[in-house]
């Protein structure tokens, strides 16, 4: 059984920590024995419940759960904060705990690893899950030439150069950072495990009625490109009089409406709602089709999104943009979806997006395609596949793989 401390700075209460982090976690603690470190909001704390609760689905698997209180402003000089007094307490855990991997999740929870390691000799993970300076540069947050983004590039080429072993969510993203110059000629070693689905949450359902019901999962603004969404279904509501959309969203009910009132979407034909992480199963197997857009920036390249594997873990072609990840690519190969190109302005295409919705709804109603889709999660994003090539890579550290 090895011992490996895993730290993350989005926290364990958060709707991602549970999904992206807790999920992979239940299910390597049957081998070895994990310990965790999260940073959560002070909100999230306050709410007794929630803990409570969370606090005994790691026990019942055996995780030892450490928490710190996550802090935002002023926000360099509390993530500053944070990695200061996250790294004391991780290095002490990782001594009581005996820890021969530290497992870190994003850049800060790999900068406080980088520090257990200089210490203690623990062999680290660097769980990238994207190029973070670049994705801050790409939405306009952080200037090139700027201090923060300098050092965070800094930082970015200590944790490649010291990793023991490097995961990335994408294939293109590793053939992006073996291009950096300072890995030409000595990359580290790598793994790809995309943006994994718990798919016994997810279930393939048979669609009753003749309606085409399109859905959107998750959060909007930023990254996702929402507006364009909306655009997308406007064209839908103005050739199908049938056709709804079913948004399930925790936060950001205000901005989808405004969206949608913008793109003269009638909000009669659309249902908004939110549920918890173990309810969007429910939901998505609800739809015919899914549909996300995210910016094509560079920085992008190296993500993988959460909803493309739960959509087709339900059985749900995909409306896309290329640009992302693997995204074009793999819905491309399987033919599980329809991709729109990039616009020269960096934004998505929608001069084809009449075509691309005739295409997406023939290729739901396509006699075998919710079988397809499923087929394609459980290749390319069941959890129980990413479970196993982490479980690969500890033990490889650990020198124990035969």
């Amino acid at each position: 059984m090895i011992s490996a401390l895993y730290i993350s700075y989005t926290g364990l209460l958060d709707p991602l920590g549970e999904s992206q982090v807790l999920q992979y976690l239940k299910h390597l603690s049957t081998p070895h024995k994990i310990t965790l470190l999260t940073f959560e909001k002070p909100a999230n704390l306050a709410d007794s419940d929630a803990l409570s609760s969370m606090e005994a689905k790691c026990r019942e698997v055996g995780i030892e759960w450490h928490r710190r209180v996550w802090h935002k402003r002023p926000s360099l000089a509390a993530t500053v904060w944070d990695v200061f007094w996250g790294s004391r307490e991780a290095i002490r855990i990782a001594r009581n705990v005996s820890a021969e991997i530290v497992h870190c999740r994003s850049y800060v929870g790999s900068l406080i690893g980088l520090n257990v390691k200089k210490a203690t000799g623990a062999k680290l993970i660097f769980d990238m899950r994207g190029f973070w300076a670049d994705e801050r540069a790409d939405t306009g947050r952080w200037s090139r030439i700027g201090l923060a983004y300098r050092a965070v590039k800094k930082i970015e080429r200590s944790l490649f150069l010291s990793a023991d072993h490097v995961v990335s969510l994408t294939r293109a993203g590793v053939r992006e950072f073996e291009q950096f110059d300072y890995l030409q000629s000595n990359p580290p070693p790598s793994s790809v495990i995309p943006t994994c689905t718990n798919l016994d949450l997810f279930r393939v359902s048979e669609k009753k009625g003749q309606a085409f019901t399109i859905g959107y999962v998750g959060s909007v603004g930023g990254w996702y490109l929402f507006d364009q969404v909306a655009q997308a279904i406007a064209r839908l509501f103005k050739r199908d009089a049938n056709a709804s959309f079913l948004v399930i969203n925790k936060g950001g009910h205000d901005t989808i409406r405004t969206e949608l009132g913008k793109a003269n979407v009638d909000l009669t034909r659309c249902e908004i709602r939110a549920c918890n992480y173990d309810e969007v199963g429910e939901q998505t197997a609800r739809m015919d089709a899914g549909i996300f857009f995210y910016l094509p920036a560079w920085s992008k390249r190296a993500s993988c999104p959460t909803r493309m594997g739960e959509f087709l873990g339900s059985g749900v072609p995909c409306l896309a943009n290329s640009g992302v990840g693997d995204v074009a690519e793999d819905l491309a190969s399987t033919g599980t979806g329809v991709v729109l190109p990039a616009a020269e302005d960096g934004m998505v295409d929608m001069s084809e997006i009449e075509q691309a919705l005739t295409d997406l709804v023939n290729l739901s109603r396509k006699p075998g395609i919710a079988a397809k889709c499923r087929e394609t999660a459980e290749e390319l994003f069941s959890l129980e596949n990413g479970v196993a090539e982490y479980d690969r890579i500890y033990r490889k550290l650990a020198g124990t793989l035969s």
